[in-house]
Parts: structure tokens; C-alpha cells; sequence
């Protein structure tokens, strides 16, 4: 038979063009099932601590000491900000977190200086294969202000990961008088980071 202009033409076509595509996405499909899964250039990752506000001992954060009447309390220093950018770079290179490299129910880590585990946390990522691309960090806490003390926690944790200073932010904010932070009670930290993959 054969097909003349007109409506069973234009279902004939429109059936020929239908079968052509549904064809080059089948193999598109298959190509891609086919290909090995990259490594992604970039990974990121967030971290998030929290710790209590207690008398008698020291404020740092960030690998600084604040000048303050109460201190936040932990198995270590208790650097909120230190753990949290800890959480997110391990997060982001797929090694865990703080708690799986420094369990607090471990007495080597009773009391640690938590920029030192920050280098011991950059020297696993290191050694993964990844490098710090930069890192973007919030301490919500009441009081004292922190705006004077900024500058050196971006200092010291740079150096710890061995980075510019231009890549490690360091930002305040308060609880604006609510929830534990806004009470005084505790102090929390976000911090997200972005890792490269090191050229080998």
C-alpha cells in the first residue's frame, strides 16, 4: 500500500519520528549505565556542634581565647567553632565525623587543644586525596561580642589547615534573647567547606 498526503501520512511520520527518539534516549540510557562514575571535582560539606556555657572555664573558639565570665564545656576545649569546621570538612571528604575520629569516651582526647585535632582531621583529608577549598562558619552565641577576636580565629584556623586566611570566614550572631543561646545557657556553631580534589 502505499501512503498518500494526508492524515495517514502525518501518523505515519509522526510514528517514524516517535520510534527515532524513543531509540536515542534507550541509548543515551545505556551509554550512561555503561560509564564509570567520576570522582567529582568538588565535594562539600556542613558541620553543626553545640556545647553548654559553664563557670570556670575558658571561652575559645576558633583556637582563641575570649575574654569572658563563663566558658563552654566539653570533653576537650570545647571550641564550638573548631568542631564544627572539623564535622564539615571530614563530612565533605566522607570520613566520618568528630566523634568517630576523637570519641570523647577516649582519656587521650580529655582536655585536647581542638586545634589540634583540626590538623589531625585536615591530615586525614589530605591524605584521602582532597585539599581545602575554602570554609564558611557561624558561632551563635549570646554574649560576649566577638567582632574584636574575628580576625585571629580566621588566622589560626587557616594556618591549622594550612590555607589562606582569604578562604576560612568566621561570622557572629546571637540568638536574638531566645532558646538556649539567647538564655546564655549554650553556645552552637554551623560551618559549611569545600573540597578539591588534589591534582596527584
Amino acid at each position: 500500500a502505499h501512503l498518500t498526503a494526508g492524515p495517514d501520512l502525518d501518523r505515519a511520520v509522526a510514528a517514524l519520528v516517535a520510534a527515532v527518539t524513543l531509540a536515542a534516549d534507550l541509548g543515551r540510557t545505556c551509554l550512561s549505565c555503561a560509564l564509570p562514575n567520576p570522582e567529582p571535582p568538588m565535594r562539600i560539606g556542613h558541620g553543626y556542634d553545640v556545647h553548654r556555657l559553664v563557670e570556670g572555664r575558658p571561652l575559645i573558639l576558633g583556637g582563641v581565647t575570649v575574654p569572658s565570665e563563663v566558658g563552654l564545656d566539653g570533653h576537650s576545649d570545647a571550641d564550638v567553632l573548631t568542631h564544627a569546621i572539623i564535622d564539615a570538612i571530614l563530612g565533605a571528604a566522607t570520613l566520618g565525623d568528630i566523634g568517630t575520629l576523637f570519641p570523647d569516651t577516649d582519656p587521650r582526647w580529655k582536655g585536647a587543644n581542638s586545634m589540634d585535632l583540626l590538623r589531625l582531621a585536615h591530615r586525614q583529608v589530605t591524605e584521602a586525596g582532597y585539599s581545602v577549598g575554602n570554609v564558611d562558619a557561624t558561632v551563635v552565641l549570646q554574649r560576649p561580642k566577638l567582632r574584636p577576636h574575628i580576625d585571629q580565629m580566621r588566622t589560626e584556623l587557616a594556618r591549622a589547615m594550612r590555607v589562606s586566611s582569604s578562604r576560612v570566614s568566621v561570622k557572629a550572631t546571637t540568638g536574638e534573647g531566645m532558646g538556649f543561646v539567647g538564655t546564655g545557657e549554650g553556645a552552637a556553631a554551623h560551618a559549611i567547606c569545600l573540597l578539591t580534589r588534589s591534582s596527584r
